[in-house]
């Protein structure tokens, strides 16, 4: 398997980065390659100081580098030679030094996407690709889809995401039958935009999902559904909210704790480091673009290292679970409304 890691990408990129190349190798196969696209110097830097002389890594010289502000279709468009762009141009049929099975990015998100749609295409079955995230809930990991690939999604859209992310809960957490919602304002059934109500009839009557009905953002923490389907925007604040939402809590239960007792507080520190462990978007190391021809990973821009390490780890168990293929045929016995 070739795994394709962006080194440039990201707030703290290349160091934390590259920091998370050798306990990603960890995770790797003898016959398994890493192939880092970035900054040929700052690579070969790295790899002197840290005496990393493993057989796996590979270099692809890049460069240029697409900033996390930049507009994503003007950077794709203009810097051909960036390692956001390069990464993806080789994860294409066309590929010069052997196709890559991932490709890895904590860089610029709309960039990412738009590039591993213009050279990695689409699925054959699918409409429009949408970013999968798995939120920690007191009752078990939600995926979520889409968080921030398509902020105006259709109908089938919505449709296919519920079949999608599905897919990723059944074959990567585990869960049969994994029961599927819609996110909307309220549960009852007028409730909702017209794209919302076709979205539903699509996915109540298609036999395609699990279908359970209506979601509310209060209920999801509650194990009201194991997978939410919403457009790109709700998506994305919602994870931000709970990422910023259980680090306030945490951080706020050890302030109080501290406050009555230091003593007290000592001894809760292993209880807190658990949770924030069990809550702690680090150890899920990325976010998959579902419906691209390959595996695309997106990371989170405050990528650390030990978050590299885990998008490798998790990179390669998507390969191998078979998602794409379980993605296609599933899509390929549903009917499209457009």
């Amino acid at each position: 398997m070739r795994i394709g890691l962006d080194v440039m990408g990201g707030d703290h990129a290349p160091q934390e980065i590259l920091d998370g190349v050798t306990p990603g190798l960890a995770h790797l196969d003898e016959g398994d390659r890493l192939v880092l696209f970035g900054d040929q110097a700052a690579i070969e830097s790295w790899m002197t100081t840290n005496e990393c002389t493993d057989s796996r890594v590979e270099v692809v010289a890049t460069t240029e580098v697409v900033a996390m502000d930049e507009s994503p279709v003007e950077a794709v468009r203009t810097k051909s030679d960036s390692s956001l762009v390069v990464l993806c141009r080789e994860a294409s049929r066309k590929s010069k030094h052997g196709q890559l099975d991932v490709v890895i990015s904590a860089g610029n998100t709309g960039a990412f996407v738009a590039a591993a749609q213009m050279h990695m295409r689409r699925l054959a079955s699918v409409a429009r690709p949408g970013i999968a995230a798995v939120i920690p809930t007191f009752s078990g990991p939600v995926t979520f889809i889409d968080v921030g690939a398509n902020i105006e999604p259709k109908p089938h859209h919505l449709m296919q995401y519920g079949v999608m992310g599905s897919v990723y809960a059944s074959h990567m957490l585990g869960i049969d039958s994994p029961r599927v919602g819609l996110m909307n304002v309220g549960g009852e059934e007028n409730k909702g935009t017209e794209d919302l109500q076709k979205a539903r009839d699509m996915m109540r009557d298609g036999d395609c999902v699990n279908y359970i009905g209506y979601v509310e953002g209060r209920v999801v923490f509650d194990g009201a559904a194991d997978v939410v389907v919403c457009d790109g925007v709700t998506g994305n604040v919602t994870l931000k909210l709970a990422e910023g939402l259980s680090s306030g809590i945490i951080k706020k239960i050890a302030s109080l704790a501290k406050e009555e007792d230091p003593k007290l507080a000592e001894q809760f520190k292993p209880v807190l480091r658990r949770l924030y462990e069990e809550y702690d978007y680090h150890e899920y190391g990325g976010a998959p673009l579902m419906g691209v021809n390959g595996v695309c990973l997106i990371c989170h821009g405050s990528s650390e290292a030990r978050t590299i390490a885990n998008a490798i780890q998790r990179a390669r168990r998507y390969v191998i679970s078979g998602v794409n293929q379980a993605i296609s045929d599933r899509l390929d016995s549903v009917e499209v409304e457009v």
